[in-house]
Formats: structure tokens, C-alpha cells, sequence
């Protein structure tokens, strides 16, 4: 699994019109072959920092999500809107959940 995070900080009084980008686009890229999630938040003290979170399947589907129109888009807007985006890409080679947090705390 890839996990794609996309820290946004908006040019003054852009939060709108990005938002509204996002909004257009976001359900399409959640429908994106190998897509497990995307996220879109909004810092609640600073409006102007935004944050997109996707879980990717695997490498070949993030990487056809970045060739895409919907990301194109999404891309454009925030290089008219925003200053540059901080932009990551993690590997995950293990996942756990509650078992994990219960294995840790001698809950098991």
C-alpha cells in the first residue's frame, strides 16, 4: 500500500476556490481503479492549510492516478491558488490495528 499525503497552505483567500476543486473532483479519484481512500481536511485554526490523504493498492495505480486528468486538475489548481505543496509518497510494508495497540499495552 502507498499512502500519498499533499500539504497545502492557500495564497490568501484562495480557501474557495480550491476547496470547490477538490469537492469536483474528489469522488472521482475515490473511484479510481486500486484508490482505497482519499481525504480531504481542513485545518480549523488556519483555513488556509489544507491536507489530502490516498491509500493506494499499489505503485502502477498511484502512478495512474498522477497521469490522470482529474489529477492534472487538481494539480493546476494548486499551483494557482497555493504556494508549492509539501507532496509525499510512503510505502507501507505492514499494517496492523487494534491488535497491535492491544499487544502493546499487554491487553491480549
Amino acid at each position: 500500500m502507498i499512502i500519498n499525503t499533499i500539504k497545502i497552505k492557500l495564497l490568501p483567500d484562495k480557501s474557495k476556490e480550491l476547496s470547490q476543486t477538490i469537492f469536483a473532483v474528489i469522488d472521482s479519484i475515490r473511484k479510481e481503479k486500486g484508490c482505497l481512500s482519499y481525504n480531504f481536511y481542513q485545518d480549523r485554526e488556519d483555513e488556509n492549510n489544507l491536507l489530502l490523504i490516498g491509500e493506494w493498492d499499489m505503485q502502477e495505480d498511484l502512478d495512474n492516478h498522477l497521469r490522470s486528468t482529474t489529477f492534472s486538475v487538481l494539480r493546476g489548481a494548486m499551483n494557482l491558488l497555493s504556494t508549492p505543496p509539501e507532496i509525499k509518497f510512503n510505502v507501507v510494508s505492514y499494517k496492523a490495528g487494534t491488535e497491535a495497540l492491544k499487544a502493546a499495552r499487554g491487553e491480549l
